[in-house]
C-alpha cells in the first residue's frame, strides 16, 4: 500500500452545459501535479439540476467516454458524478474511472428532498468500495454526508472496510458550517482519510456555493483546505504509514458497534 496522491478540482460549473464543462475540466487536468486520483464535483458536467430529462446521458455517452479518455491519457483515476438515464429512471451516478479505462459506479443513496432530487431520481441501493493502488476507497455524494450509518467503516478479521472516503458535492454556501464539521466527524469516527470536494459560483437556480473543499486525516486534522469561493486545485498526499501507525496505536475499531443495514 503506497502513499496516494490526490487532487481535488474546486471550480465553477457551467449550468446544464456538458460540452463547456468537459472542455473546462480538460484544461484544468493538464495542470494537476502527477496525481494518482483526481476528483471532480457532483454533477460535474451540468451542475445540480433536477431536470434530468434535459441533460441525462447513457453509460456509453460523451461524458463517460471523456472520463475514460482523460484517465487513460493521464494515467490517473478520475471520479465525478453525472446524471445517467437507465431503464426508464435517472440516477445521480458517481463514476470511478481507473487509469486502464475500467469504470466502477455508485448511485447516490440519499437524495436531497429539500431540492426535489427525490422526486426525479432513483435511489442507490448499494455502497461501493473501490480497490485502487492498495487502498480501499469509499466514494459518496453530497447529502450522503449527513447520514453516518451509511458511511460507517467496518473492522473485521483485523481488516478495515476502507481507508479513504470522499464526498463529491454541490453543497450550498448557506450550510458551509455543517459541511466542514461533518467531514471532520466522518474522518474521526471511521479512522480514515476523508476528502470533501465542493463547487463554487452560482448555479442556474441562483444558489451560491463557496467550495470549502478539504482533505482531513484520521485524527480529524486538516491536511489541506481550499480558500472559500476561489478556483483551486487542492492537492495532498495520503500517507499509508501514518494511517497504519495511528490505527495500531489507537485501536478504537475493536470497540465499534456491530450492526447490519437494511434497505
Amino acid at each position: 500500500m503506497q502513499d496516494l496522491r490526490v487532487s481535488l478540482i474546486q471550480d465553477v460549473l457551467h449550468w446544464e452545459n456538458a460540452t463547456a464543462n468537459r472542455a473546462h475540466f480538460e484544461a484544468l487536468l493538464e495542470k494537476t501535479a502527477s496525481p494518482d486520483l483526481v476528483l471532480l464535483p457532483e454533477m460535474f458536467n451540468t451542475g445540480f439540476t433536477v431536470q434530468p430529462e434535459k441533460v441525462a446521458e447513457e453509460m456509453n455517452g460523451p461524458s463517460l467516454d471523456w472520463m475514460r479518455r482523460m484517465a487513460v491519457q493521464h494515467g490517473f483515476a478520475l471520479s465525478g458524478s453525472l446524471i445517467i438515464r437507465e431503464e426508464g429512471q435517472y440516477f445521480n451516478r458517481l463514476i470511478f474511472m481507473h487509469p486502464d479505462g475500467k469504470a466502477e459506479s455508485y448511485d447516490k443513496r440519499h437524495l436531497f428532498r429539500m431540492g426535489g432530487e427525490d422526486r426525479h431520481f432513483g435511489m442507490g441501493k448499494k455502497p461501493l468500495i473501490v480497490e485502487y493502488r492498495g487502498w480501499k476507497i469509499m466514494p459518496l455524494i453530497c447529502y450522503d454526508l449527513r447520514f453516518p450509518v451509511w458511511a460507517r467503516n467496518r473492522f473485521e478479521g483485523g481488516l478495515f472496510a476502507y481507508d479513504f472516503a470522499f464526498y463529491l458535492a454541490n453543497w450550498p454556501a448557506a450550510r458551509s458550517h455543517p459541511w466542514k464539521a461533518l467531514l471532520t466527524a466522518r474522518a474521526i469516527e471511521n479512522q480514515s482519510y476523508v476528502a470533501g470536494l465542493n463547487r463554487i459560483g452560482e448555479d442556474g437556480q441562483g444558489i451560491t456555493y463557496c467550495g470549502d473543499s478539504r482533505i482531513i486525516d484520521p485524527k480529524g486534522e486538516l491536511l489541506a483546505t481550499a480558500e472559500a469561493s476561489q478556483a483551486t486545485i487542492l492537492e495532498s498526499v495520503l500517507s499509508s504509514a501514518s494511517l497504519q501507525a495511528f490505527r495500531e496505536k489507537f485501536q478504537v475499531a475493536l470497540d465499534w458497534d456491530r450492526f447490519e443495514l437494511k434497505e
